[in-house]
């Protein structure tokens, strides 16, 4: 099998790679492990020098980083500088406080000492999307290493040139060198992977077909997993809303990374008040976006990630008009390469793909509701649970809807957004288990009790 770096605005093949045999996967895994059982007695201060190094050498080739993502996968080179950023800001997070978040936690007993410590256990595989590269991998990478666990990237496979340049990353900064390793191996290998019994753990960020697949995997063999999936967020707009800013933000929710995000607001529940001027205000915001060529700073909605993945996003807009959905803004595929416009389908009601399925593209969702009980129920019909958003100029009033959200995350006059301070994961078949914060970190350690006396 072959893999393949494609430049989804051209349709160039730029790069293939041969995937490795089941022999040399194998040969990796056990000389991460063999790096892991060095890395694991390495002091915190040692562990944060190195992290923090990789954290320099991100921002110094950050516009080298960016390109390689809009090469590879679209994104535009703007949003890209600030993707390698963002790894650069989880790396020096987890650098200054995995220490403190690791520390033995005493607890009364009947011993004369008793308390909690967190120990690494091995190498945990990440299985990685395509629609965030770098910031998906260093997000697992950064609190995994400095827990002094090993991992091994399983990355997707449309972006290999991203997946090995990361791998570099850390050799770069003077990490031991098989302390990360990329695999380069396509989704049928990951099985294998999974039954090595030098695996201790997975954590995939991806479909829900996907994540139900590993999940299944990890629970046959009795590893532990971490599951990010899919989502169809509710951007919730309520009558007293600042509909100025809501609209500002939600065209940016929706659109960012060209729409390929699974935090990106997707479904606009509008109370009936001020649907239509919200509506006008959002479409205004909409049509302002330029799309284009990601290399061009100027460029805010590039191509899809995959021809392929435009056509199915294609197909769902069309199922949905013929359900009764409303074209308000785009609705079919533009030029050469994979582009799909900004997209508005209006009049979304229960029973069409764009009120149940998610949508993974530039394409917003607007359903009309008469009030906040009506808001609620459609927040919440979804076998989703990742984030949702609440607009309104009642605080109180926001926080008490938020909490009736089902999902990971909620944010009140908010876009929602991962940062490496706050848990961030999901509830429904938007996954399970947290990353981030200190959640994150102890996800993947031995919570071992110690009873002294």
């Amino acid at each position: 099998m072959a893999i393949e770096s494609l430049n989804p605005t051209t349709g160039e093949v730029m790069e293939t790679y041969s995937e490795w045999s089941d022999a040399k996967v194998a040969q990796t895994i056990e000389v991460v492990h063999q790096a892991y059982l060095q890395w694991r007695n390495t002091d915190f201060s040692r562990r944060k020098e190195l992290m923090l190094k990789a954290a320099a050498i991100l921002l110094k080739r950050k516009d080298e980083f960016a390109l390689l993502m809009a090469r590879e996968m679209g994104k535009p080179v703007t949003e890209g500088v600030g993707e390698i950023e963002k790894c650069a800001v989880v790396c020096e997070y987890y650098a200054e406080n995995a220490q403190q978040m690791l520390a033995d936690e005493p607890l009364e007993s009947d011993a004369g000492k008793s308390y909690v410590a967190f120990r690494p256990q091995g190498v945990v595989l990440a299985v990685m999307p395509w629609n965030f590269p770098f910031w998906q991998v260093f997000r697992f990478a950064a609190p995994t290493l400095m827990a002094g666990n090993a991992g091994v990237l399983k990355h997707a496979s449309n972006v290999p040139g991203c997946a090995l340049a990361i791998e570099k990353v850390f050799v770069e900064a003077g990490f031991p060198q098989d302390v990360f390793r990329t695999l380069m191996i396509g989704s049928g290998k990951v099985d294998k992977v999974i039954e090595n019994p030098r695996i201790i753990a997975t954590t995939l960020t991806g479909s829900e077909i996907a994540g139900s697949k590993v999940a299944q995997k990890s629970g046959e063999m009795l590893k532990k997993s971490v599951m990010e999936l899919g989502g169809s967020d509710p951007f919730v707009v309520l009558e007293d809303a600042d509909l100025d800013e809501a609209a500002k933000v939600g065209v940016k929710a929706r659109c960012l990374n060209s729409g390929q995000s699974c935090i990106a607001a997707k479904r606009f529940i509008v109370v009936d008040e001020v649907y239509d001027k919200f509506l006008e205000k959002f479409k205004a915001g909409m049509q302002a976006l330029k799309i284009g060529d990601p290399v061009d700073e100027k460029t805010q909605i590039g191509p899809q990630a995959r021809e392929d993945l435009m056509l199915e996003l294609h197909e769902q807009v069309l199922a949905s008009v013929k359900r009764g959905a409303k074209v308000e803004l785009g609705g079919k595929p533009c030029g050469e390469g994979a582009f799909y416009p900004p997209t508005i389908l209006a009049g979304v009601d229960k029973g069409m793909p764009a009120y149940s399925e998610e949508f993974f593209g530039p394409v917003a969702i607007f359903i009309r509701v008469k009030d906040e009980v009506e808001a609620l129920f459609v927040a919440n019909d979804t076998p989703f649970g990742l984030g949702g958003s609440v607009w309104t100029a009642d605080v109180a009033r926001g926080e008490a809807l938020a909490a009736r959200i089902r999902a990971g995350a909620v944010f009140v006059n908010g876009m929602v957004k991962s940062d490496p301070r706050l848990p961030f994961g999901g509830v429904g078949i938007s996954g399970f288990g947290r990353e981030l914060s200190y959640y994150g970190i102890r996800e993947f350690v031995n919570v071992q009790t110690v009873w002294v006396k």
